[in-house]
């Protein structure tokens, strides 16, 4: 596809191989509804990079769904969206993805810098996105933002990325954290205070409401004052559905007919969903628990509406955008204290946050949210005063201030290679 002419205002490039195509329809989506929104107030396209190798089409035919890949070109609610190929081994040389991703992208990036459409590289995770934009940053003497979401905090203890992720931190105009948490890891690396801030993610308040309680449950098939809980994300271990689903038994002896609604699919960390169907058979569970696949954003308010509680026995996350959705229609949600869970769930009145790996600790309070009655209302004032509005003015107000800064991309550029 032909570049298109350029716009007025700053032109961001969103860097990120995680985002949505026609064969990944839910990666990435929390990237894309915050991007997409900052597009709307300034020309923005996207440059999604898809790690390849030669030889991935025979380990596909073991593994079906790994590395789908994606077209070369897609428009997205009018914004183009290009996927460029970069070599990455799987698990190994992990410390080239960095190099290689920035290799994959820069023809695409150089094209749209020629045609007018780049002036700041806005990269979604510090390794190897961010190390990717600063090397980009740096060939194409442009500016260059990070946002960390939670694969930092992992990343920090391995001694082959930590140095790079660091690196790439500091050489970067901003940083952006979307939680304190994430900030401290930047702090942490060597990142100058000023240069990091915290703007967290929002919600949909068109989108996430409560839907009629009773029509969503009969949809579902839940019986009458059955109660009910809910999780939604990626079928992967760092998500938790199994550590809900062992504490079914115990859950279900207090609350006969209590249901777990498990929505989610595949993501590009794997696929758990045949491990977690032989869990429930094994434990003689398949009339407690519901696989309602991987649903569009347009109807998670129906299974989030039939439900009781949110839970989410999560081991990592950045700033969960699916707290919200789920308080946005008045749930309460209980999850494990990791990353910036406590920082979204931040107060009593909007659910419990238990020790990640404390089993006992996540039943009880799963069986306290069952038996609190909640004000509704509360929460849901609460996603409101979390809306996308303020996020997108304070992601436009930077971005214009750094394209209008041209000592920027040489304070990043300052930064020596150690």
């Amino acid at each position: 596809m032909a570049d298109a002419p350029p716009a007025a205002g700053p032109h961001i490039v969103v860097l990120s191989s995680l985002f949505p195509s026609s064969r990944q329809p839910g990666a990435g989506l929390f990237i894309r509804e915050r991007m997409f929104r900052v597009g709307a107030q300034l020309p923005l396209a996207v440059v999604a990079p898809t790690p390849w190798f030669p030889l991935q089409g025979l380990l596909r035919r073991r593994r079906p769904g790994w590395r789908p890949g994606a077209p070369h070109h897609e428009s997205q609610a009018g914004f183009d969206v290009w996927y460029p190929r970069f070599l990455s081994i799987p698990g190994a040389l992990k410390g080239l993805d960095g190099f290689f991703m920035a290799l994959g992208a820069l023809p695409r990036l150089w094209r749209l810098q020629r045609a007018g459409r780049l002036d700041l590289i806005d990269a979604h995770f510090g390794y190897p996105e961010g190390y990717a934009a600063t090397l980009l940053g740096r060939w194409l003497k442009v500016p260059v933002t990070i946002t960390l979401r939670g694969t930092e905090a992992r990343h920090v203890q391995d001694a082959a990325l930590a140095p790079r992720l660091g690196l790439a931190l500091r050489r970067a105009s901003r940083v952006i954290a979307v939680s304190q948490s994430l900030r401290r890891v930047a702090l942490a690396l060597g990142v100058g205070a000023e240069k990091a801030l915290v703007v967290g993610n929002g919600v949909d308040l068109k989108r996430f409401h409560q839907v009629d309680r009773a029509a969503a449950r009969r949809d579902i098939g839940l019986a009458k004052g059955a109660p009910a809980l809910v999780s939604v994300g990626g079928l992967v271990e760092r998500k938790g559905f199994h550590r809900v689903i062992e504490l079914l038994p115990a859950l279900r002896q207090r609350f006969p007919g209590l249901v777990y609604l498990v929505v989610g699919g595949p993501s590009p960390e794997g696929d758990m969903g045949p491990a977690l169907r032989r869990q429930v058979a094994d434990l003689g569970l398949d009339d407690a628990v519901r696989f309602l696949g991987l649903l569009p954003p347009d109807r998670l308010r129906e299974p989030l509406s039939a439900a009781d509680v949110f839970v989410l026995a999560t081991r990592n996350e950045g700033w969960a955008n699916v707290f919200l959705e789920a308080m946005a229609c008045g749930l309460p949600v209980v999850t494990t204290d990791v990353g910036g869970n406590a920082e979204v769930v931040a107060s009593a009145e909007l659910g419990i946050v238990v020790p990640f790996g404390d089993a006992d600790r996540l039943r009880a309070a799963i069986e306290q949210a069952l038996t609190v009655v909640w004000d509704a209302a509360t929460i849901r004032q609460y996603a409101e005063a979390n809306a996308w509005d303020r996020r997108v003015e304070e992601l436009v107000s930077m971005f214009r201030q750094l394209c209008a800064d041209p000592a920027a991309v040489d304070r990043g550029a300052r930064v020596a290679l150690r």
